[in-house]
Protein backbone atom coordinates (compact mmCIF):
# COMPACT_ATOMS: atom_id res chain seq x y z
CA UNK A 1 0.00 0.00 0.00
CA UNK A 2 1.25 3.49 -1.20
CA UNK A 3 1.39 6.33 1.97
CA UNK A 4 -1.69 8.63 0.87
CA UNK A 5 -0.84 12.54 0.27
CA UNK A 6 -2.02 13.59 3.76
CA UNK A 7 1.01 11.33 4.69
CA UNK A 8 3.78 13.56 4.16
CA UNK A 9 4.62 17.09 3.10
CA UNK A 10 4.23 18.04 0.03
CA UNK A 11 7.80 18.62 -1.00
CA UNK A 12 8.34 15.12 -0.26
CA UNK A 13 5.90 14.23 -3.43
CA UNK A 14 9.07 14.83 -6.08
CA UNK A 15 10.37 11.35 -4.51
CA UNK A 16 7.22 9.35 -3.51
CA UNK A 17 6.23 9.88 -6.67
CA UNK A 18 9.32 8.19 -8.57
CA UNK A 19 8.56 4.98 -6.49
CA UNK A 20 7.00 2.48 -8.67
CA UNK A 21 4.60 -0.42 -6.76
CA UNK A 22 2.74 -1.08 -3.37
CA UNK A 23 4.70 -3.20 -1.40
CA UNK A 24 7.83 -1.07 -0.13
CA UNK A 25 9.76 -4.18 1.50
CA UNK A 26 9.97 -5.51 -2.23
CA UNK A 27 11.21 -1.96 -3.45
CA UNK A 28 13.58 -1.44 -0.98
CA UNK A 29 15.41 -4.86 -2.07
CA UNK A 30 15.18 -4.96 -5.88
CA UNK A 31 16.02 -1.19 -5.69
CA UNK A 32 19.03 -2.11 -3.86
CA UNK A 33 20.46 -4.67 -6.42
CA UNK A 34 19.97 -1.78 -8.91
CA UNK A 35 22.04 1.01 -6.89
CA UNK A 36 24.89 -1.32 -6.70
CA UNK A 37 25.00 -1.77 -10.33
CA UNK A 38 25.10 1.84 -11.20
CA UNK A 39 27.38 3.04 -8.24
CA UNK A 40 29.51 -0.54 -9.40
CA UNK A 41 29.54 0.70 -13.26
CA UNK A 42 31.67 4.02 -11.56
CA UNK A 43 35.36 3.84 -11.53
CA UNK A 44 37.34 4.28 -8.67
CA UNK A 45 38.98 7.64 -10.65
CA UNK A 46 35.50 8.36 -10.99
CA UNK A 47 35.12 8.59 -7.56
CA UNK A 48 36.25 12.15 -7.24
CA UNK A 49 34.15 13.40 -10.38
CA UNK A 50 31.96 16.46 -10.44
CA UNK A 51 29.78 17.24 -13.49
CA UNK A 52 30.06 20.61 -12.85
CA UNK A 53 32.00 23.27 -10.70
CA UNK A 54 30.22 23.46 -6.95
CA UNK A 55 28.44 20.47 -7.56
CA UNK A 56 29.64 17.29 -5.78
CA UNK A 57 31.14 14.04 -6.62
CA UNK A 58 30.10 10.68 -7.15
CA UNK A 59 31.49 9.92 -3.36
CA UNK A 60 29.73 12.85 -2.18
CA UNK A 61 25.97 11.83 -4.04
CA UNK A 62 26.44 8.23 -2.74
CA UNK A 63 27.87 9.67 1.20
CA UNK A 64 24.30 12.03 0.73
CA UNK A 65 22.64 8.64 -0.17
CA UNK A 66 23.97 6.81 2.74
CA UNK A 67 23.82 10.00 5.06
CA UNK A 68 19.78 10.77 4.31
CA UNK A 69 19.13 6.89 4.28
CA UNK A 70 20.31 6.76 7.86
CA UNK A 71 18.21 9.62 8.96
CA UNK A 72 14.99 8.78 7.35
CA UNK A 73 14.99 5.29 8.68
CA UNK A 74 16.05 6.50 12.02
CA UNK A 75 12.88 9.14 11.97
CA UNK A 76 10.63 5.77 10.83
CA UNK A 77 12.39 3.38 13.49
CA UNK A 78 11.20 6.66 16.15
CA UNK A 79 7.56 6.96 14.55
CA UNK A 80 6.69 3.11 14.72
CA UNK A 81 8.10 2.70 18.60
CA UNK A 82 5.31 5.66 19.20
CA UNK A 83 8.43 8.83 19.87
CA UNK A 84 5.95 11.83 20.39
CA UNK A 85 8.80 14.58 20.54
CA UNK A 86 9.39 15.84 17.41
CA UNK A 87 12.91 15.22 15.10
CA UNK A 88 14.74 17.92 13.80
CA UNK A 89 16.06 18.55 10.49
CA UNK A 90 19.63 18.17 8.74
CA UNK A 91 21.58 20.10 6.56
CA UNK A 92 22.36 18.19 3.36
CA UNK A 93 24.62 20.36 2.29
CA UNK A 94 26.90 20.74 5.52
CA UNK A 95 26.53 17.02 5.98
CA UNK A 96 28.39 16.41 2.84
CA UNK A 97 31.32 18.95 3.49
CA UNK A 98 31.60 17.43 7.07
CA UNK A 99 31.48 13.77 5.92
CA UNK A 100 34.63 13.45 4.24
CA UNK A 101 33.27 11.26 1.55
CA UNK A 102 36.16 12.28 -1.15
CA UNK A 103 39.02 10.57 1.35
CA UNK A 104 37.07 7.02 1.03
CA UNK A 105 37.41 4.50 -1.65
CA UNK A 106 34.24 4.55 -3.67
CA UNK A 107 34.23 0.74 -2.80
CA UNK A 108 34.07 1.36 0.56
CA UNK A 109 30.85 3.72 0.52
CA UNK A 110 29.23 1.12 -1.68
CA UNK A 111 29.22 -1.54 0.87
CA UNK A 112 28.50 1.03 3.63
CA UNK A 113 25.74 1.57 1.46
CA UNK A 114 24.49 -2.08 1.06
CA UNK A 115 24.80 -2.93 4.47
CA UNK A 116 22.63 -0.02 5.49
CA UNK A 117 19.85 -0.86 3.01
CA UNK A 118 20.13 -4.11 3.59
CA UNK A 119 19.47 -3.06 7.93
CA UNK A 120 16.59 -0.87 6.75
CA UNK A 121 15.14 -3.36 4.82
CA UNK A 122 15.12 -6.08 7.99
CA UNK A 123 13.39 -3.20 10.03
CA UNK A 124 10.86 -2.50 7.25
CA UNK A 125 9.83 -5.71 7.32
CA UNK A 126 9.63 -6.19 11.35
CA UNK A 127 7.01 -3.13 10.63
CA UNK A 128 2.99 -4.31 10.95
CA UNK A 129 0.26 -2.06 9.64
CA UNK A 130 -0.40 0.02 12.33
CA UNK A 131 3.21 0.70 13.10
CA UNK A 132 3.36 1.82 9.22
CA UNK A 133 0.69 4.33 10.12
CA UNK A 134 2.54 5.78 12.42
CA UNK A 135 2.85 9.61 12.42
CA UNK A 136 5.29 11.49 13.82
CA UNK A 137 6.92 15.15 13.33
CA UNK A 138 10.60 15.75 11.44
CA UNK A 139 11.78 18.56 10.23
CA UNK A 140 8.81 20.86 11.18
CA UNK A 141 6.01 18.09 9.50
CA UNK A 142 4.09 15.49 10.17
CA UNK A 143 4.56 11.92 8.11
CA UNK A 144 3.79 8.52 8.28
CA UNK A 145 6.70 5.71 8.97
CA UNK A 146 4.77 4.16 5.40
CA UNK A 147 5.62 7.50 3.58
CA UNK A 148 9.56 7.56 5.23
CA UNK A 149 9.99 4.49 3.82
CA UNK A 150 8.71 5.61 0.32
CA UNK A 151 10.68 8.85 1.17
CA UNK A 152 14.44 6.69 1.22
CA UNK A 153 13.22 4.87 -1.98
CA UNK A 154 12.07 8.08 -3.70
CA UNK A 155 15.36 9.97 -2.68
CA UNK A 156 17.42 7.56 -4.05
CA UNK A 157 15.66 6.99 -7.25
CA UNK A 158 16.22 10.69 -7.62
CA UNK A 159 19.66 10.75 -7.27
CA UNK A 160 20.16 7.47 -9.26
CA UNK A 161 18.78 9.55 -12.53
CA UNK A 162 21.26 12.42 -11.68
CA UNK A 163 24.28 9.91 -11.37
CA UNK A 164 23.10 8.65 -14.51
CA UNK A 165 21.87 11.40 -16.83
CA UNK A 166 24.78 14.01 -15.35
CA UNK A 167 28.06 12.09 -14.28
CA UNK A 168 27.84 9.43 -16.65
CA UNK A 169 27.61 11.42 -19.35
CA UNK A 170 29.18 13.86 -18.85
Amino acid sequence: MRPNKNDYAPYYERYISLVEGDDINKILNSQSKETQEVINSFSGAMGNFSYAPGKWTVKEVIGHLIDTERVMAYRAMCFARGEKQALPGFDQDDYVEYGNFNARELFDLNYEFRLLRESNILLARGMNEEALQRRGIANNNEITVRALLYVIAGHEKHHLNILMERYKKS
